[in-house]
């Protein structure tokens, strides 16, 4: 299969569906985001990767009042194309309830599965100093 302008939108979209399942609350709905055997990389945040689906939705749970109300991604940069698999880079602003923000990086690994395109690996990276400053 070639990559075509639809799988661009489809996984430009895919992306940015993730702020609004999260902020809506529809954990349940994770499936449609990401690969079963997911691994969602925190690392840059102290804490060890998440390895499925389920452990996503029960880490968002737990953190329950502390999530940001506010999901927001810009910046999608899709790279790596092959038929099956693209690399992804985008940035995400989380908006929390008292009003303060926070930046992050996405590096995301997305394949093509039969029910269409998900996200097999998620790197999240704190923003934490200006212009690549780590």
């Amino acid at each position: 299969m070639t990559f075509t302008a639809e799988d661009r939108a489809a996984v430009t979209e895919l992306i940015a569906l993730h702020g609004h399942l999260v902020d809506d609350g529809e954990l349940d709905r994770l499936g449609e985001l990401f690969t079963a055997d997911v691994v969602y990389d925190l690392s840059d945040f102290g804490s060890a990767p998440l390895h499925g689906v389920a452990a996503i939705r029960d880490a968002a749970l737990a953190m329950g009042e502390r999530n940001p109300v506010g999901h927001h991604i810009t910046n999608i940069v899709l790279t790596g194309i092959a038929d099956d698999r693209v690399r992804a880079r985008s940035k995400g602003i989380g908006i929390n309830a008292d009003g303060t923000c926070g930046s992050v990086t996405y590096e995301d690994t997305i394949v093509r599965r039969a029910d269409g395109w998900r996200i097999s690996h998620r790197k999240v990276i704190a923003r934490r100093a200006p212009l690549g400053a780590r």
